[in-house]
């Protein structure tokens, strides 16, 4: 008798949760944004972990389309929509990709879709659950980066042994071969013959040393990483110094140098190597120009980007020198070289400089009616960057 009273005690001691205790269970998951959906895919819940994650205040998100999370990209593709017929055929969805925040940054995080039914089945809506995983992404982005930079490194040095063994000894030793012709025949040949030798040294001399401070600083900006130094620039301060700079040379092709670049527009980048990325750009742009031909520079925001385009309407360029253009191959050099010394390293090096600024750069060109050049740069400083001096740590209980 006394064992089932005690036995009645217990269960009627036993705490039944609430829906105000799994809720706030929910809000102690600051690292999962988890929401509810109803059956049109509108949301009608938001926990204090989605708030912190994507950054909309609950009163702000509630009512809204739950697309509103997905990049561009995704809501192009129709990934919202299959992420729900998945859910409905096989009763969950599992992902991983990219989200928007509130602020435009973008999150990583793996993904849980799932159908919400009721007690009779009925269906409810959806549930949507997504664990940041953000930092572990660009972590191993990082590494991946790092890896490969590691391996361009090693091909950068034998294209500099190999570009010094090419491009500068062989006209050094042609330069050696007519400065000792000339001071061993110089009594006996006539001034103007001697002249034209000389404007010949001085000229070759010239393009050697042009050549030469290609490469040193094609070398700095791989190996010298102490002279690195990003920070946020106005890009049309930039724009306009090189313009400045160039414009004599524009003006004897009467080319005009024209600019798109909207005055609050900035990016992350070092101040030094974003003016040799535009100067060497816009002076091949103007060499490669017809006379009266126009130069404009624009560019627009893409994402944590922006995207700088140097157009012309010059003389273009086939498809298979577009392939080569930033290949440091010796044929292709050389080639260049014959046409406008230097033009192959300087491309070589904007894209190093890019590089070293998390940019990229390609080409879209016609033959006969001109050239995009289009490099990125970040708008802000970018997170997860490995350089050799930091230590990697892998996080093995994520």
């Amino acid at each position: 008798m006394k064992e089932n009273e005690a036995k009645s005690k217990i269960l009627k001691s036993k705490y039944v949760p609430t829906a105000e205790f799994y809720s706030q269970i929910i809000d102690s998951l600051q690292d999962y944004s988890i929401l509810t959906l109803d059956n049109e895919f509108i949301i009608n819940s938001w926990s204090s972990g989605s708030e912190k994650i994507f950054g909309y205040e609950t009163e702000e998100i509630i009512g809204e389309h739950f697309d509103i999370i997905f990049t561009d990209e995704d809501k192009k593709s129709g990934v919202p929509k299959v992420e729900i017929d998945t859910s409905l055929k096989e009763g969950r969805a599992v992902d991983n990709r990219w989200h928007i925040c509130k602020d435009g940054s973008k999150f990583y995080a793996y993904g849980l879709v799932f159908p919400l039914k009721g007690l009779k089945g009925e269906m409810l809506g959806y549930v949507k659950i997504l664990r940041d995983l953000t930092a572990r992404r660009k972590q191993e982005d990082a590494i991946k980066k790092y890896v490969k930079e590691l391996e361009e490194l090693n091909n950068h040095k034998e294209n500099i042994l190999a570009i010094v063994s090419h491009d500068l000894r062989s006209p050094l030793s042609g330069i050696i071969g007519a400065a000792k012709y000339l001071s061993s025949n110089f009594e006996k040949m006539p001034n103007n013959e001697i002249k034209e030798m000389l404007d010949l040294l001085y000229k070759s001399s010239k393009d050697e040393l042009k050549m030469l401070d290609y490469l040193v600083e094609w070398a700095r900006i791989k190996y010298a990483t102490e002279v690195f130094s990003p920070k946020k620039i106005k890009l049309l301060s930039y724009v306009q110094k090189v313009f400045d700079v160039l414009n004599d040379n524009a003006q004897l092709k009467t080319i005009n140098l024209h600019s798109e670049i909207a005055e609050n527009e900035s990016v992350f980048a070092d101040g030094k190597m974003l003016l040799s990325i535009l100067q060497n750009i816009v002076s091949n742009a103007i060499k490669h120009s017809k006379p009266d031909g126009k130069i404009t520079v624009s560019a627009k925001i893409k994402e944590d980007k922006i995207i700088v385009e140097i157009k012309d309407n010059g003389i273009g360029m086939s498809k298979e020198i577009q392939e080569k253009l930033f290949t440091p191959q010796m044929n292709v050099l050389a080639s260049a070289r014959e046409k406008d010394k230097g033009a192959g390293i300087g491309l070589l090096l904007v894209k190093g400089f890019l590089e070293k600024n998390d940019g990229e750069i390609w080409v879209e060109s016609a033959e006969g009616v001109g050239s995009s050049f289009y490099f990125t740069l970040p708008i802000n400083e970018p997170l997860g960057k490995i350089d050799s001096a930091d230590k990697i740590e892998f996080d093995e209980s994520a």
